[in-house]
Parts: C-alpha cells; sequence; structure tokens
C-alpha cells in the first residue's frame, strides 16, 4: 500500500520540553498478531509529565519525537493476520508494555522485568515506542484486554494506575484485616486506598502535605483519617533528616493512634522523607511498598526495618494484572473511583492539558487529579 493511499489520523507529539504539537501522520494497518484501536480515553500520569516539562523522566531522555500516553482504552477497528482473540467493534483496555516473551522474566510470569520490554510512550528504547495521544494505534493485540460491559472508557484507562496498585498489593501480600498507612494522594495513592478497602482492610490512613487532596480523599471515602503534615525546610544534613522523619514518624503513630505501626505502607511519594517515615511507621513484621519514585539515592534507617524485621518492597509496573483491574473496576468495589477524573481534554487541546497538569489547580481554583484526552472529549470539570 502506498502513502498516497492510506488513511490519516492526528497524534499529539512532543518534540521537546513543552514542545507539544498536533501532526497528521498516515495511518498504516495493523500487522501480523496487532489490532488497530480508535484511543477513546487517555489519562495523563507523572511520567507523562516530566516528559513535557523536561524532555526526560529520569534517565530516559527523548532521542526523537514521541507520542506520550499509555493510560488508556478505545474500540478495535481493525485486526491484522493472525488475530483471533479480538474483533471490530470490541471495546478494550491497552496495556502499553509490550514484552518479548522468550526470556526468563517473562517465562516466570515476570514481564514487567523483561530486558527488552518496549514500554508505549517511554523513552527508555529506541526507536522509542509511540504511546496512545493519538487517534488511532496499532498495538500487539495479546496485550489489549476486553473491557467489561459496565466498565467506562475512563475507567479502563485506569485500569493501567489500578494495575500498578494491583502488583504491588500482591508483593505485599495485602489481605482483609490488616491496617494500612499510605503516603501521597494523588492517583496512585487514592487508588492505594481504594484497593486496600476493596480487600477488607481494617483501617486505611493517609498522610500527604496537600491539604485539599486529604480532603478529596476523606470526603470521597478513600481514607477513613488524614493527616496532613507541613512542608520541612531541608535538612542541613542525613542526620538530621533521618531524625526529623523519626520525629514525624512519632507524630503521625501518634495521630492516628497507632502506637505499634501499620502492616502495611504504601509509599506513593518517591520523597526521601517519606521513605524513611514509612520504615518507622510499619509494625514490627511488617511491609513497605515502595511505588512513588523520585528520589535516585536515599539515606534509610535500615537498622530500624532490620531489628524489627519490616521488609522494604521494591514495584516495578505490573505483570498479569489487567484482567483482575478490570475485574474490580466492574465489581463495584472501588467507591467513587469515577471521581478521579477531574478534567478532559480534546486531543488537540493537549498541550493545554499537559499545562493545566503542570499548575494543578484549574481557572475556578479546582484540584486537578486525572486528567483525561481523547479525541472528542469535552474541555470541562468533572
Amino acid at each position: 500500500m502506498s502513502p498516497a493511499t492510506l488513511q490519516q489520523q492526528h497524534a499529539a507529539v512532543l518534540y521537546s520540553p513543552k514542545d507539544i504539537r498536533v501532526d497528521v501522520r498516515a495511518l498504516w494497518p495493523p500487522q501480523q498478531g496487532q489490532a488497530q484501536v480508535a484511543v477513546v480515553s487517555t489519562g495523563l500520569c507523572g511520567s507523562d509529565l516530566h516528559y513535557y516539562l523536561h524532555g526526560r523522566n529520569g534517565d530516559f531522555a527523548l532521542q526523537s519525537p514521541l507520542v506520550l500516553g499509555h493510560e488508556a482504552a478505545g474500540i478495535v477497528t481493525a485486526v491484522g493476520p493472525g488475530v483471533k482473540n479480538l474483533f471490530v467493534g470490541q471495546r478494550v483496555a491497552i496495556e502499553a508494555g509490550v514484552m518479548c516473551k522468550n526470556c526468563d522474566y517473562c517465562l516466570k510470569g515476570r514481564y514487567n522485568l523483561c530486558k527488552k520490554l518496549r514500554f508505549a510512550s517511554s523513552a527508555k528504547t529506541f526507536p522509542h515506542l509511540d504511546g496512545t495521544l493519538q487517534e488511532r494505534m496499532n498495538h500487539p493485540a495479546h496485550v489489549l484486554h476486553p473491557l467489561p460491559q459496565n466498565v467506562s472508557f475512563e475507567e479502563g484507562a485506569l485500569a493501567e494506575p489500578l494495575s500498578v496498585l494491583v502488583h504491588a498489593s500482591r508483593r505485599a501480600a495485602l489481605s482483609a484485616g490488616q491496617t494500612v498507612l499510605v503516603y501521597g494522594v494523588g492517583t496512585i495513592g487514592l487508588l492505594a486506598c481504594a484497593l486496600a478497602k476493596s480487600r477488607g482492610c481494617s483501617r486505611v490512613v493517609a498522610v500527604d502535605i496537600n491539604q485539599a487532596r486529604l480532603s478529596f480523599a476523606k470526603k470521597h471515602g478513600f481514607a477513613e483519617d488524614v493527616l496532613c503534615l507541613p512542608p520541612c525546610p531541608k535538612a542541613k544534613s542525613p542526620e538530621e533528616q533521618l531524625r526529623r522523619a523519626r520525629e514525624n514518624a512519632d507524630r503521625i503513630l501518634e495521630a492516628f493512634g497507632e502506637d505499634s505501626g501499620f502492616d502495611v505502607v504504601f509509599e506513593c511519594t518517591g520523597a526521601e522523607s517519606c521513605i524513611q517515615m514509612a520504615i518507622h511507621t510499619a509494625i514490627t513484621g511488617g511491609r513497605v511498598m515502595l511505588i512513588g519514585m523520585g528520589t535516585r539515592n536515599t539515606s534509610l534507617p535500615l537498622s530500624a526495618a532490620a531489628l524489627r524485621e519490616v521488609d522494604i518492597l521494591g514495584s516495578f509496573r505490573y505483570a498479569n494484572t489487567y484482567p483482575e483491574a478490570l475485574s474490580l473496576l466492574a465489581s463495584g468495589k472501588l467507591q467513587n473511583i469515577d471521581k478521579l477524573v477531574t478534567h478532559r481534554f480534546n486531543l488537540v487541546d493537549t498541550a493545554r492539558a499537559f499545562e493545566l497538569l503542570t499548575r494543578g489547580m484549574d481557572e475556578r481554583g479546582d484540584m486537578v487529579l486525572k486528567v483525561v484526552i481523547g479525541p472528542e472529549a469535552s474541555s470541562s470539570r468533572h
């Protein structure tokens, strides 16, 4: 098929920091094992924002123009040769990672650790794999998951960040009856709270430095109790930082009336002080789950963890979680999950959406949580 006979589509392409352009691109038919999806909803996340602001996310720097977006759902519009599990018109959630399926990690079911994994919207691999901020995309059929009938496209897009928490909760062995403390109540922290409650945890509380987000968490039932910590001035030394963390941890335990600590602590900020506090606020024999990414090198109170057998666990993306995440979204157990989407934009207004996400507050003074972009989304508040 010659380029002259191809259909065209629009894509929001990042060229450099704060330089997003809506380009017209050729729309190729899906190849062997692929399906073509009309993207209906894409949620913006923290890594997208890092690329937009800095042209990089941690060590992964933009090397060529890149389509961002990886929290998405849409409708199958075409299937390539060999695809038997999908049909045209099917509603699907898009799992952004494409694993090799042959390495030891993939064969053991830990494909999130696959060294050859390519992730849509990430600059880790080159050539980059474009993300979902485009009208249509071709994607391997084996990582497209049917949406339950009662799950909307916006909720289907939330299956990606929810998968992060499903994976983390498995590693933390989260179970009914446990007490849970969450640091940070952005979208990931709120989903951590919602997931813990759906699992029957006996108490779910949250800490942040943003009172508006904490009020939102409590008002909509994500957390039973919340605590706002005032931002601290920068410590003069690592020792001073560790001392402050211990003092703040004691303050947190006293405020919540949990002198012994919490069974599971989800650290969703990536801030060094919160990681330190998380260790001190875990119960003896408890678990700290590191989800937030932000501090590359951290001073840790390791003796406080080792002497009390507090397990410090890392968590990277997810593997084999989409079916459970979509089942949870369909179950109704995630109370007020629809409240997470606060703002919507058309694809052509992607740059405006990122600027709003950067500010964190709209022109009415309302908090920005999850911003969703679609080809024909209304530019409005939820």
